[in-house]
């Protein structure tokens, strides 16, 4: 410790360690402490891995970086396959050496790569058929992952199993046994698959492409078990046991909740186009197959087997298919509800599923939303419905979430390209129609990119900071402003406002955004002149509270459009 002129201070040096050393310091704590969902232990060591861990090939600049893991000491040799490579440990001196080493002993090291091979290698065998893959991009990055010298595999299945349905079918095949499913020159499931073998087999893989296919047949037998015993039993008749399922501590079971949604659904149907009484069938029965046996075994299947279970029973088509659907979209690039009663369905689902959340507290954060309540607001497809109408026609009336749905606004169209000053603007107004608040951003979006919406923005602002000021030294006038004798540009602007206020207003009631702006646009001129050409702070009190007051006339016009203190510029 140092003092100098009365003032202590400390100078400690921290000489610099190579890469080296840095490397050699920090691996061991990565490795050891990675967070495995599922980890082992190997012999005699402690260390937890997701697999028994052999071998630590790690070097900088052609060089060992020297340490040591349980036990295990870093060095420069590495394996290859572990069937087809030769079984002995191999030197490499770099990147490129180490991929090309791995290369000759039957290990793709880059995972794109074996993508790519897995890609184009299934696409071949099905063309060699005159079949199609059925391409899935999940399953694809799954099953790149899982193989170190992917070898696709054609294998095939009793055609009897093509009577379940095509979902079942490859949910089966992707869930249990990561297959890619093959379809026909109709775009028709195919009684054949593409299992992914990780070797190249003497055969060719018939033996192996074989036993898969045992394999399969086994796991679509349960599921027509499955399909079988659902049939028989109307759904309906299911709804009692969902009475026995737990929906959520605080809210109840998920018979409860069908209730709410039954409810709520027809209130809905209405503004949607939709029959209120389907819309009221179609809630009690959508979530009814969530106590059936496919269900039970492919969850995520809901929705898709109430559907079908519903049309094998003679349901409505427009109500099964409103069962099918009413979860979607289960993500932004999933395409929205457009039949009316799904829409219902829909909207009431989400809405029930936020309102109960929002009112016991479990409000998402920014790190925090354990319940997907913004994924439940994504439903986005231009409706006129207020979210104040559906709240209050919901069990859970009062409950705030309006900012939540702005919030969710925003982010929807940020991913757009529009401004989230904007959203702030027109939700600042308390419109609750988002089709309506979406209509005005883009109407507001388009006319501040023009002069004369720049410009009167500029203008507002200006009023603004004046009318603040004086707010801040006492209270404005409350006397409405009046066509003064003083300068001419204040007349102006006193007849501008006049003639601009009914046209606003018009438009606005029409719905016609771009015309209510139009008509703003036509106060640039007068404003700018009235800033030109008159002194605003008059030491005349009469001349100065008039002023004061044409300003906060600009401020209430412009007001019903947006609210332009929340835009940026």
């Amino acid at each position: 410790m140092i003092e100098r002129d009365g003032v202590l201070f400390a100078r400690i040096d921290r000489p610099g360690r190579s890469s080296a050393e840095v490397i050699a310091g920090i691996v061991p704590d990565i490795v050891t402490g990675f967070p495995w969902p599922k980890s082992m232990t190997s012999g005699a060591g402690s260390l937890r891995w997701v697999r028994p861990l052999h071998r630590i090939l790690c070097l900088l600049d052609s060089k060992v970086v020297d340490f040591e893991i349980d036990g295990i000491r870093s060095g420069d040799l590495t394996e290859g396959h572990r069937f087809m490579g030769t079984g002995r440990p191999f030197a490499v001196s770099g990147f490129e050496d180490y991929r090309a080493g791995l290369e000759r002993h039957f290990v793709v090291l880059d995972v794109a790569e074996r993508r790519r091979r897995i890609l184009d290698d299934a696409r071949a065998a099905c063309a060699r058929r005159g079949l199609v893959l059925v391409e899935d991009e999940g399953l694809l990055d799954e099953v790149a992952g899982m193989a170190e010298w992917p070898t696709p595999l054609m294998g095939d299945m009793d055609p009897a199993f093509l009577a379940l349905p095509p979902e079942v079918v490859r949910t089966t095949m992707r869930t249990h046994q990561r297959y890619l499913a093959v379809a026909d020159g109709e775009g028709r499931l195919a009684p054949h698959f593409i299992a992914v073998a990780n070797i190249e087999a003497a055969d060719g893989g018939a033996l192996i492409a074989a036993g898969n296919g045992r394999v399969l047949a086994a796991r679509l037998a349960d599921a027509q078990f499955f399909w079988t015993e659902d049939l028989r039993r109307p759904l309906e008749s299911r709804l009692t046991t969902l009475k026995g399922v737990t929906f959520h501590a605080r809210l109840g079971s998920m018979f409860e909740r069908v209730g709410r949604i039954e409810a709520l659904a027809p209130t809905i149907a209405p503004s949607v186009g939709a029959d209120p009484d389907k819309a009221a069938v179609a809630a009690r029965l959508a979530k009814a197959d969530l106590v059936t046996a496919m269900v039970g075994e492919f969850p995520e299947l809901q929705g898709i087997m109430g559907g079908y279970y519903a049309r094998a029973e003679g349901v409505e088509p427009a109500v099964a298919d409103a069962i099918r659907d009413h979860y979607r979209p289960q993500g932004p690039s999933e395409a929205v509800p457009t039949a009316p009663v799904t829409i219902a369905v829909a909207l009431a689902d989400k809405m029930d599923t936020i309102l109960a959340f929002f009112s016991i507290g479990e409000i998402p954060t920014g790190s925090r939303d354990p319940f997907a309540l913004r994924r439940a607001a994504l439903l986005d497809n231009g409706l006129r419905l207020p979210i104040g109408d559906m709240i209050a026609a919901s069990e859970f009336a009062g409950t705030d979430v309006v900012a939540f749905f702005a919030d969710r606004l925003k982010v929807l169209l940020r991913e757009r390209g529009a401004r989230h000053d904007l959203v702030d603007a027109v939700f600042a107004l308390g419109d609750d129609d988002l089709a309506r608040v979406v209509a005005r951003i883009e109407a507001l979006t388009v006319f501040l990119a023009s002069d004369d919406g720049a410009n009167l923005l500029a203008a507002y602002k200006r009023a603004g900071n004046i009318l603040n000021a004086e707010a801040r030294k006492g209270a404005l006038p409350e006397a409405v402003a009046h066509r003064s004798d003083g300068p001419g540009e204040e007349a102006a602007l006193f007849d501008a406002l006049r003639t601009c206020r009914p046209h606003v207003q018009s438009a606005l009631a029409s719905e016609d955004f771009a015309a209510g702006l139009s008509a703003l646009a036509r106060l640039r001129a007068p404003i700018d002149a009235f800033f030109e050409g008159v002194l605003v702070n008059s030491p005349v009190a009469a001349e100065r509270a008039n002023r004061l007051a044409l300003l906060m006339e600009v401020r209430e016009v412009m007001g019903q459009v947006a609210d332009f203190s929340l835009v940026s510029g």
